[in-house]
């Protein structure tokens, strides 16, 4: 597997993002995670989507270790300050969850795990929550779903997978401002784009949008059956905190509402004013949200 690495340099200075980095190998990829907070305090692990990074989760992370919990933020494989296979075919469903396992269980040894997951953040979280809810005290999924290919996809996502593949030049900072309700500046666009030097980085970001199970036949879609099968049966608690403005993900709050028990007979709050990425126009109240959460799960 050819891997790419981004050059430090490429984020050097990025706005509202000063944490350090920290590095893990996995099956011979390296990793990068922010972990802020105190390092044996209770986790709270915060996954992107496609195509950001840790970036998005700037504004939630000093405020989640302020309030005493260690705060990480991963960057999946292929974005950000993570490697990235060259080759749009050594990404795949599987392989993500296996880096992502790799990264939070085999080399952190996480446990107690709150998960806050969005967008690919849910699509793998939600995974490894099927596969080891030993492993996690709680889950907040804000914006995310977890397909099997049994249902047909909206048209908006079918409009983002068609946008994807066609774009001649794969726009990552325009994404981003294109699925918010507030407008970000010419820096926190670059921010985005700073793990992409040039189109040869955006495999990974380019490959995202087909591995998504959108038919019954699809590779990934027995294991996510199988995954429904086990969230059906988790009982600890389960939030969703979706936004009031995203087409694609909208749906799918009433749905883990409705077949996870840990989400029974609990209110779930809608932040308002907020696009797909939600961590981007209300990352404060999100955080707070989070915080809230744990704060009434343990009292």
């Amino acid at each position: 597997m050819d891997l790419l690495r981004t050059p430090d340099s490429r984020f050097d200075d990025l706005p509202g993002y000063a944490f350090a980095p920290h590095y893990a190998e996995v099956q011979g990829i390296r990793m990068h995670y922010v972990d802020e907070g105190p390092r044996y305090a209770a986790p709270v692990v915060m996954l992107h989507g496609e195509p950001s990074w840790s970036y998005l989760y700037r504004r939630m992370v000093p405020r989640i270790a302020a309030a005493g919990h260690r705060a990480l933020a991963p960057d999946l494989v292929g974005f950000g300050r993570s490697d990235k296979p060259s080759r749009r075919e050594d990404y795949t469903y599987e392989r993500h969850v296996g880096w992502l396992r790799g990264l939070l269980f085999d080399h952190l040894d996480l446990r107690g795990v709150t998960l806050v997951c969005q967008d690919w953040g849910g699509l793998l979280g939600l995974r490894l929550v099927a596969e080891h809810p030993e492993r996690f005290a709680r889950v907040v999924a804000a914006n995310t779903l977890l397909p099997t290919g049994d249902d047909p996809p909206t048209p908006a996502f079918e409009a983002w997978l068609k946008f994807s593949q066609e774009v001649p030049e794969f726009p990552t900072g325009r994404i981003l401002d294109g699925a918010t309700t507030t407008s970000l500046s010419d820096e926190v666009r670059a921010a985005y784009d700073a793990p992409f030097p040039d189109a040869s980085y955006q495999a990974g970001a380019r490959q995202f949008p087909t591995l998504v199970p959108i038919s019954p036949t699809d590779p990934a879609a027995p294991a996510n059956r199988a995954a429904w099968e086990a969230l059906e049966r988790f009982e600890k608690p389960f939030l969703t905190a979706f936004s009031d403005s995203d087409p694609i993900t909208a749906p799918h709050a009433a749905i883990f509402q409705q077949r996870i028990p840990g989400a029974a007979g609990r209110p779930h709050p809608t932040i308002a004013d907020a696009g797909h990425f939600l961590q981007e126009d209300r990352g404060e109240e999100l955080a707070g949200v989070v915080l809230d959460f744990i704060a009434a799960d343990t009292a």
